[in-house]
């Protein structure tokens, strides 16, 4: 019989040797990312490549990408040698004092390189194709009326003015208003930096506990808002064709005059193959709100694509921040404890009138934090 003893030696036999691969596996990608960060370097001083301005931007693109990643490598790589440096030192020393001074480097210069290492692993994420690319978001309000609506556009203004921290631009396309200020519905696009890669987690249902003004009894409700975070493709990604297409046009309605009563500006397009429909109507023309509809239409096709290889990827490991499903309940905000949750990863934190005023950056990194711990986890 094997004896508890022999066990956990095997054990721990086994976690050196993983570690060892791991550590090979890990220095022989980088050494390879390296030495093509330095061919690539080469490359931009070749006289056939800058006269190639389509080429040298590719090359210029691929270096840029892999530039902090090789910067941080050779970090790694000196700490590592002055640390091997030190244990050899502390073999020589025989002077106690100066022995227990190297110990307290040596210790302080692990915890370092482990804590590098996992940045290292961070890096070697492969990257989201979206996260570069701009968004179109739509906010819907769900159950709970008037105050639904009331909270999408609270959120609405919330990623405006997060938007605005960030000197993105957004940019209004359709929306349709409540007498009280509200909104059923409003769709926008966000331009600038890699909006998608630090927004992509906010799509699901986003729950609202509050009194409402109008609640004389003071009893807390709870309504819902739907969010849906679309990747902006461009018209060469997804291909449409136009007889798949049923477009409808009609008068506007809503605020803005004289003129929204009296054209059909406004435009509806059904995709009859996934019987998606999409509507546009905020702009003056005709031919500016089917642009814009157009537009959504793409977007929300990329979306449906995505959805189904998102799929395939659950099946084979679980999803690294909730399914991005609509219907998915991803948050709470609770007014009478200025409460904000997010189920998906534990976090809580109880400043809810700075959120609402555009302070994301905590619950977002908390978010990608996560995301990334559980890409190295696999």
């Amino acid at each position: 019989m094997v004896s508890d003893a022999f066990l956990c030696s095997e054990t721990g036999r086994i976690d050196i040797l993983l570690s060892i691969l791991e550590g090979y596996y890990l220095e022989k990608r980088l050494d390879e990312i390296e030495k093509r960060y330095e061919e690539l370097n080469s490359m931009l001083c070749d006289s056939s490549v800058i006269s190639d301005q389509n080429r040298y931007r590719e090359i210029a693109k691929e270096r840029s990408d892999i530039e902090e990643m090789v910067t941080f490598y050779r970090s790694f790589k000196k700490l590592n040698h002055d640390l091997e440096e030190s244990r050899m030192m502390i073999k020589q020393e025989e002077e106690k004092e100066l022995r227990d001074f190297i110990a307290s480097e040596i210790e302080e210069m692990e915890k370092k390189l482990e804590a590098e290492k996992e940045k290292l692993l961070i890096l070697l994420i492969p990257r989201d194709p979206n996260d570069e690319k701009d968004i179109i978001m739509e906010i819907r309000a769900g159950a709970g009326g008037e105050e639904a609506a009331l909270f999408a556009g609270e959120l609405f203004r919330m990623y405006g003015k997060y938007a605005e921290k960030q000197h993105w631009k957004v940019e209004l396309w359709s929306s349709n208003e409540t007498g009280l200020g509200g909104y059923k519905e409003v769709i926008f696009s966000i331009t600038g930096k890699r909006v998608y890669s630090r927004l992509k987690f906010e799509s699901g249902v986003h729950r609202v506990q509050r009194v409402p003004a109008t609640e004389a009894s003071g009893r807390i409700h709870t309504s819902t808002v739907t969010v849906a975070v679309l990747v902006e493709p461009e018209e060469v990604e997804i291909e449409i064709n136009p007889n798949d297409l049923r477009i409808d046009t009609y008068r506007s309605s809503g605020a803005g005059g004289q003129h929204v009563n009296k054209t059909d500006s406004a435009v509806r397009i059904t995709h009859l193959p996934t019987n998606i429909v999409v509507a546009c109507q905020d702009e003056r023309s005709q031919h500016q709100n089917r642009e814009k509809a157009m537009r959504i239409l793409r977007a929300k096709l990329l979306e449906q694509q995505q959805i189904s290889q998102e799929k395939e990827i659950a099946e084979a490991r679980k999803l690294q921040v909730g399914s991005g499903d609509r219907s998915e309940k991803i948050r709470t905000y609770n007014f009478p404890q200025s409460r904000i949750t997010d189920h998906r990863i534990g976090f809580t934190a109880h400043n809810l009138e700075l959120v609402l005023e555009g302070e994301l950056e905590d619950i977002l990194e908390a978010l990608a934090s996560y995301s990334k711990q559980t890409a190295i986890q696999g």
